[in-house]
């Protein structure tokens, strides 16, 4: 039952900061569902992308209701990441999971480090 609640307060924080922040759930979800739920990387990520999907719906209906989406570059970069999408996840998929943990782990220090030093 505290697993439950935990997923729900996740979900919960997760689109919270998504929408407000315009962020990617998943530079939350995946570290959470590694730390605090012992999801395996591949695991955490694959669940990370079913559940990101809902929140985009969600947040971009809002944003789309007062005129804030540029649907131009959004469909642009759409096909981009249907491409990219294939081959991420093809990729990540052949990788061991404790080097994709390290890949991602990096990516969010750079991320980090990019937004601190603007």
């Amino acid at each position: 039952m505290i697993e439950i609640i935990g997923f729900v307060f996740l979900g919960l924080a997760t689109g919270l900061l998504a929408s407000t922040l315009g962020i990617g759930g998943g530079i939350i979800f995946v570290p959470s569902l590694v730390v605090f739920f012992a999801f395996e990387q591949h695991i955490a990520q694959g669940t990370s992308l079913a559940v990101i999907l809902p929140t985009a719906i969600v947040g971009t209906y809002l944003h789309a209701r007062r005129g804030r989406v540029e649907w131009r570059v959004a469909l642009l970069v759409a096909a981009g990441g249907i491409v990219g999408g294939l081959f991420g996840a093809w990729a990540a998929l052949s990788l061991d999971p404790d080097l994709l943990r390290r890949l991602f782990a990096g990516l969010l220090v750079v991320i980090a480090l990019r937004m601190f030093s603007s």
